[in-house]
C-alpha cells in the first residue's frame, strides 16, 4: 500500500473553486514571515549546559592530574641547583621516575624508565638518600643511582686528556655542581699543592697539566674542585711510587719527566716497546747539538694552536713550537698515563745515540706502523717526502 500524507482541508465537501482557493491560500501562507509570532527560545539553558560541561571536563582533568601526575608539567631544576630525594627500598624504575619527576630532576618519566630498561640496570638502582644536581642527563642520574647513596658519579679521565678536557668531564659528571671554571681555577697553580706532593716542586706556579692522573674516580656528593684535584694528585703519587729511573734521564726533574711523557702520550701507540723507542728518539734529539736540541714534535704545536698543525703553524713563532725552539716545551701538553711515564723514565737504551727520527702510518688493518731511522736520509726514504 502506498503511503499518503494527510492533507488539511477547510470544508468537509469542498468543490473545485474551494479547492483552488485553498491551494492559493496554502501558497501564500508558506511565504509569510511568521518569525515574529513564534515563541522566543531562551539562551540561558545553553549557557548553563556549556558551563556544566566545562566543569565536568575540568574536574575530570584535575582528578586525573592528581591521581596520576602526568598532566602536570615538571619544574626542572637548572645547573647549580640540587634536590635531595629519598628512594625507598624496593622501588622499581617507574616509582623512581615519579620521584625524580616531582623533584624537578627529569622532565619525562617514561623516557627515564625506557632508558633504564635500555641499559638493563633496573635491578641495580640502589635505595637511599641522594643529593642530585639539576641539569643532569638521564645517564648521569642513572649512574648515580647505580653507584648508591653518597656517590655522585663515576668520573672517567682517558689517558692523554688535557686539563681543559678534564674540567669539562668534571662539570658533566657533577651536573655542573663543580663547574669547569671551578676545576680550572683549582688546578691553575701547582705551588698551592707542592707542600703535600714532592713531585710538584719543580712545576713552580704553572698549572697542574700533566699531573691529573687519568683514571676512573668515584666522586662523592660533597666533593669540591679541590678535593677532586687532590684525588688525582694522590693517584699520581701512588702510581709513581717505586718507579725505576734510567740513568739516561737521571738529571731530569719530575716536571721534565712529565713533559716528556705527555709528548710520548701524543706521539706513540699503546705499545711498550714502541713507546720506549719514541722516548729514546726524543732524548737523543734533546742531546743533539747537530739537530739544535730540537724535538720537532707536531704534538707540541697542536697543543698551542688547538688542532693538527699546518705547515704554516710549524713555521710560526710560538712557545710550544719545538721545530723553532730548543728543549722541552714550557709545560706538559696533556696528562699521560702510567705507560708513558714509565717510557719517559726508561727510554730504550739500545736506541740511545742511534735513533733520531720516526715515521708512522696506518697499515692494511688500520693499525699505526712505526719506522725508526738514524739519519735524515733514511727518514726521508721511509716516507718518501721531505722530512722534519
Amino acid at each position: 500500500m502506498a503511503f499518503r500524507r494527510n492533507q488539511v482541508t477547510y470544508s468537509s465537501h469542498p468543490n473545485r473553486a474551494t479547492r483552488a482557493a485553498h491551494r492559493q491560500g496554502d501558497r501564500q501562507f508558506r511565504t509569510y514571515d511568521t518569525s515574529y509570532i513564534r515563541p522566543k527560545q531562551s539562551i540561558i539553558p545553553g549557557i548553563i549546559a556549556g558551563v556544566l560541561a566545562l566543569c565536568l571536563v575540568g574536574g575530570a582533568a584535575y582528578w586525573v592530574t592528581n591521581m596520576f601526575g602526568f598532566l602536570k608539567p615538571a619544574v626542572l631544576l637548572e645547573q647549580g641547583q640540587s634536590a635531595t630525594v629519598e628512594i625507598p627500598d624496593g622501588s622499581d624504575a617507574g616509582s623512581i621516575a615519579s620521584i625524580l619527576y616531582q623533584a624537578g630532576l627529569i622532565e619525562d618519566e617514561r623516557a627515564f624508565s625506557n632508558r633504564v630498561n635500555q641499559l638493563g640496570v633496573a635491578s641495580q638502582l640502589k635505595p637511599g638518600t641522594y643529593e642530585l644536581a639539576g641539569g643532569s642527563s638521564l645517564d648521569t642520574i642513572i649512574k648515580q643511582l647505580e653507584a648508591g647513596p653518597g656517590m655522585l658519579n663515576a668520573l672517567t679521565i682517558p689517558e692523554g686528556s688535557t686539563r681543559w678536557g678534564i674540567a669539562q668531564a668534571v662539570d658533566e659528571a657533577t651536573g655542573g655542581r663543580i663547574s669547569a671554571d671551578d676545576f680550572l681555577a683549582a688546578t691553575a697553580d701547582a705551588s698551592v699543592y707542592a707542600e703535600d706532593y714532592y713531585f710538584l716542586s719543580s712545576a713552580g706556579t704553572n698549572s697542574l697539566e700533566g699531573y691529573l692522573f687519568p683514571k676512573t674516580y668515584d666522586i662523592t656528593a660533597d666533593a669540591t674542585a679541590e678535593s677532586v684535584t687532590r684525588l688525582m694528585l694522590d693517584q699520581f703519587k701512588a702510581e709513581i711510587a717505586g718507579m725505576q729511573y734510567s740513568d739516561l734521564v737521571a738529571s731530569y726533574s719530575w716536571y721534565d719527566i712529565v713533559k716528556l711523557a705527555s709528548i710520548i702520550e701524543k706521539e706513540a701507540p699503546d705499545d711498550e716497546a714502541v713507546r720506549a723507542d719514541v722516548s729514546a728518539v726524543f732524548v737523543n734529539r734533546l742531546n743533539s747539538e747537530e739537530l739544535g736540541y730540537k724535538l720537532q714534535s707536531d704534538a707540541t704545536t697542536a697543543y698551542e694552536v688547538g688542532h693538527d698543525p699546518t705547515p704554516e703553524d710549524l713555521q710560526a713563532e710560538g712557545e710550544y713550537n719545538t721545530y723553532l725552539n730548543a728543549g722541552l716545551p714550557p709545560t706538559p701538553i696533556c696528562n699521560p698515563g702510567l705507560g708513558c711515564l714509565e717510557a719517559a723514565c726508561n727510554p730504550n737504551p739500545e736506541s740511545i745515540g742511534v735513533l733520531y727520527y720516526f715515521y708512522f702510518e696506518p697499515d692494511e688493518n688500520g693499525e699505526m706502523r712505526y719506522t725508526f731511522s738514524e739519519t735524515y736520509e733514511d727518514h726521508q726514504q721511509a716516507y718518501g717526502g721531505s722530512g722534519e
